[in-house]
């Protein structure tokens, strides 16, 4: 291996070594009778041919010599190691853009690796995905089979940054091996020293970024939102698919970066729908996957006294899925109040207000300060106006959400679960509603509903749900029962199906858009669609093709290799041929020309 190729422009000194012998001229020997015409003759021969054969002699052949060990010493060649082993570690970008450029960087990787490898007698070879949690893609030395488990890799993530896996990939190559992210969108600096291939290109591409869905007239209808992410026109077409046939597809045109709504009603007797645009190069937004949505049901046992009834009709009609009882014991969530002269309280979920039937209190003064609870995230009370009332007895455990001064105004209680009833949760309001604002404040409304909506998560009851990809959801079971997820793709094929007594609280949607269903005890707990919305992955327009791979790598080019063990004599030989043929150069310049005289006195 030549460390510096440039060197070889060294050679160039032999043409004009060979030059200079060349051209050097020769005297004409021309023989005098006598003595006083050899002046005359000495003139005549500098006026000799300018150009004859070359000369051989000892100053060339020691002058071409030195240009020749010059040359070699310049180009710093070193010799291959045995045994020595490269280590590359190669973070693949699994977010879901990286799909349309698959094949391309598989075949970049490849052309590229043996210039990696360089002299190295073996290279080792790792392939991680972005995404942290992932198991390792490929361990091995083949390049060939690197390139089948790649082809198996399917990167359907959101937005990644990388960092924690080229970290990794660091530790396990160490700082004399080589990590490259291999990406679509160049990155303008990675960590621990790691090269950039990108592979992308700018891509046109149109698709669904989401859907809502309204009653009107007695009717669902969806209403599904279409981007396009590309610098130019595009035409697509659309249509309804369900298990009983398609629609005629329709067409549809849309501006450079253009978004419009395509809507119609759900149809009334399918279950499981989707929406298909006619196919481009990211199909992972070309289909939209619905189901009619349906939330777990609740119920609201209304036990207040009549000064309260109208508040608990209200928060009836303004929840969804939400409808009155008559039972208190299978209510979800019971609305009571709070009578000094009867403290009875609910044994389950409930909403507690004080009911004070003494005279009108001052209003209380002080600042009004709400504690951190995902139930008062974002919520102003500021506003807020409270007469003095009588108080609830608050507990050590309960969750203090809203201060006025020393007085807690709204607090939570955690009921834990015994074998007669699960936990509960409770919410006080330790000031009679009545005597107060509250009503008028937004907040009051939005802590209703948030409250609500804990209980509703918190049940175990059916649910028909429109979730996205790589979505959070949390799941609430019964922990007695064996659970089963089952995931279909968009036409129906079953994708996995696993069974397990011990599911998480919370888990994360596939990334594959499709259908994706729970069940316990025969029963459907969850009927969900999954659908592809990430508009940052579905935009290619920063996408484009760049790498840093040829830059060079002297501590693998000096692991791998050994310099020249005669470096020290080839020298020695250069000085030796440059002393010789300035030796003979000087000998020959200070020999006396003489002239045989023919003849005369």
């Amino acid at each position: 291996m030549l460390t510096n190729p440039l060197g070889l422009l060294a050679l160039l000194g032999i043409p004009a070594v060979l030059a200079i012998h060349f051209l050097q001229r020769k005297s004409i020997e021309l023989p005098v009778s006598t003595l006083f015409l050899l002046e005359r003759t000495q003139r005549d021969a500098i006026s000799g041919r300018r150009f004859d054969r070359l000369i051989p002699s000892v100053p060339l052949w020691m002058q071409l010599l030195g240009v020749l060990l010059l040359t070699w010493l310049l180009v710093e060649p070193r010799y291959k190691k045995e045994n020595s082993v490269q280590r590359v570690a190669i973070v693949v970008d699994s977010s879901a853009s990286m799909s349309v450029f698959r094949d391309d960087g598989i075949k970049r990787l490849t052309d590229e690796l043996p210039a990696i490898q360089g002299l190295a007698s073996a290279m080792e070879i790792t392939v991680l995905e972005s995404a942290p949690d992932r198991p390792r893609i490929y361990t091995g030395t083949s390049l060939d089979d690197m390139a089948k488990a790649l082809k198996k890799w399917s990167p359907k993530e959101g937005m990644i940054d990388p960092t924690r896996s080229i970290r990794l990939a660091r530790s396990l190559v160490s700082s004399e091996g080589s990590v490259i992210y291999l990406t679509d969108t160049p990155a303008e600096e990675l960590p621990f020293e790691a090269r950039l291939l990108s592979v992308g290109r700018p891509v046109e591409n149109v698709g669904f970024t989401g859907i809502t869905f309204a009653n009107e007239q007695g009717a669902l209808v969806w209403r599904a939102v279409v981007k396009n992410y590309g610098k130019s026109p595009a035409t697509r077409t659309w249509k309804i698919v369900t298990a009983d046939g398609s629609t005629e597809p329709a067409s549809l045109k849309l501006a450079p970066g253009g978004i419009t709504t395509i809507q119609a009603a759900f149809p009334t007797d399918a279950k499981e729908v989707r929406l298909e645009l006619s196919p481009d190069d990211f199909p992972l937004d070309d289909c939209l996957p619905i189901v009619k949505p349906a939330p777990k049901p609740l119920t609201l046992f209304a036990a207040t006294s009549p000064a309260f009834a109208d508040l608990g009709e209200k928060l009836v009609n303004s929840l969804e899925a939400t409808s009155s009882s008559n039972d208190a014991t299978s209510a979800d969530i019971m609305l009571a109040t709070y009578d000094p002269l009867d403290p009875t309280l609910p044994v389950g979920n409930a909403i507690v207000f004080v009911e004070d039937s003494t005279a009108t209190g001052t209003y209380l003064r002080g600042g009004i300060l709400a504690e951190a609870s995902p139930l008062m995230d974002g919520l102003n009370w500021q506003s807020l106006l409270v007469r003095e009332t009588i108080q609830l007895d608050r507990q050590p455990t309960d969750q203090v959400l809203l201060w006025q001064e020393k007085r807690p105004l709204i607090f939570l209680r955690h009921l834990p679960a015994t074998e007669s009833r699960p936990a509960a949760s409770q919410l006080f309001f330790n000031f009679d509603l009545r005597l107060s604002n509250v009503e008028r404040q937004p907040a009051f409304i939005v802590l209703l509903h948030r409250f609500a909506g804990a209980v509703r998560d918190a049940k175990v009851a059916p649910a028909s749900l429109n979730l996205e990809t790589n979505q959070p959801v949390k799941l609430t079971l019964d922990p007695k029962q064996l659970a089963t997820i089952t995931q279909t793709s968009p036409d129906g094929k079953v994708l996995s199906k696993t069974s397990s007594e011990t599911l998480p609280a919370s888990f994360t949607t596939p990334p594959a858009p499709g259908f994706l269903t729970l069940s316990q005890a025969d029963e459907t707990l969850l009927s969900a669609s999954l659908h592809f919305a990430d508009t940052r992955e579905a935009d290619f327009t920063a996408c484009s093709a760049t790498d840093t791979l040829t830059e060079s790598n002297q501590a693998a080019i000096d692991r791998h290799t050994k310099e020249d063990p005669y470096w020290r004599v080839w020298f020695i030989l250069l000085i030796a041929a440059v002393l010789v043929a300035w030796k003979f150069v000087q000998t020959k310049s200070t020999e006396p020309t003489v002239a045989s005289p023919v003849g005369g006195r």
